[in-house]
């Protein structure tokens, strides 16, 4: 039930105006380059919102617009070959999201504009030279406000679990900005006491593997790196989790519709069709370098009641009280 209304959006984004090129008779050329696969109902819906982004400014495929499509299907190996593809074919703005499709993009190109989403420390993958300047031809989207954000999750898991001592960190390190993520989330663990146990996974047939280390070093809940891998295998894990008696923390309330026990961060979708911005500017004439990378402004805090009960967990009533939305 929701407990109060989230509104995602970033307002400096939405704010700019409708370039005169959007209305134009002109036809562009853009290319969308993501890790995930069109197949999937996430991938569907990060698209739809794109899309749904771009018909506001005006942009409509077949009539002003084309949009050259490139999905790795979760074969991260793909993207620089992919994105070499984009550049081959001259299109005028590369969208690309999340981090490893950026990367991957600007690994192709230093000339082409482009529109990162949900990127993680894009300074420290140095995708930009910073977020109110970029100073190259990248600029977008970030994905969180930095260690705040993961410091803000593990409070949020210890508060949900009573004497939390330990904590297994699933990450894929085929996801360029994982390395920073741990980097963080280790000085936020050392700062709350908690034993960190860091387990990877960089296909779905390494979940077993995974969970299996994580019970043979004893941890006590399990908090899952944001990335695509884990979003559209969000099901399998969260039964693992629960299979394994481990509450789990994720960032995207879809991990927690599909039986995660906490998410904090931004909604999903809102990111792919503020994207829709940039490329109105981007289009109109902008440069990347000048247009300031945003990052999320809301977040919410998610709540799974069913799996709690799964796990013989009690949820603290204040903690209930602070979520925007329990699912019983």
């Amino acid at each position: 039930m929701k407990r109060r209304a989230v509104v995602a959006s970033l307002a400096a984004i939405v704010a700019w105006p409708l370039s005169a090129n959007s209305q134009g008779a002109r036809v562009y050329r853009i290319g969308y380059l993501t890790p995930g696969s069109h197949g999937h109902p996430l991938g569907k819906r990060n698209l739809d919102a794109f899309r749904h982004g771009l018909r506001e400014f005006g942009y409509t495929e077949g009539k002003n617009l084309v949009i050259e499509y490139r999905f790795a299907d979760f074969q991260f190996d793909r993207l620089p070959h992919l994105a070499a593809e984009l550049v081959r074919l001259d299109v005028a703005v590369i969208v690309a999201g999340p981090t490893p499709a950026a990367v991957a993009a600007r690994k192709a190109t230093s000339t082409i504009p482009i529109v990162m989403i949900n990127t993680g420390d894009p300074v420290g993958l140095g995708l930009v030279d910073s977020l109110a300047r970029p100073g190259g031809n990248v600029t977008g989207l970030a994905f969180t406000v930095g260690t705040e954000t993961f410091g803000k999750g593990l409070e949020l898991l210890r508060d949900a679990v009573g004497g939390l001592r330990s904590v297994a960190i699933l990450f894929n390190p085929a996801n360029p900005s994982h390395a920073l993520v741990l980097r963080d989330v280790q000085v936020v663990a050392r700062a709350l006491a908690l034993e960190l146990h860091l387990v990877e996974a960089t296909a779905p047939d390494d979940f077993d593997n995974a969970f299996g280390l994580i019970a043979v070093r004893g941890a006590d809940a399990l908090y899952v790196i944001p990335d695509v891998l884990f979003v559209t295998q969000a099901a399998r894990i969260a039964e693992l989790a629960v299979r394994h008696r481990l509450p789990s923390l994720h960032q995207f309330k879809d991990e927690v519709e599909a039986g995660g026990l906490i998410s904090y961060g931004h909604a999903n979708t809102a990111p792919w069709r503020q994207a829709a911005a940039f490329v109105d500017r981007l289009l109109a004439g902008a440069r990347a370098a000048d247009l300031p990378v945003q990052q999320p402004t809301k977040f919410e805090l998610i709540i799974n009641l069913k799996t709690a009960k799964a796990l013989g967990l009690t949820i603290p009533p204040t903690l209930l009280a602070r979520a925007d939305e329990v699912i019983e």
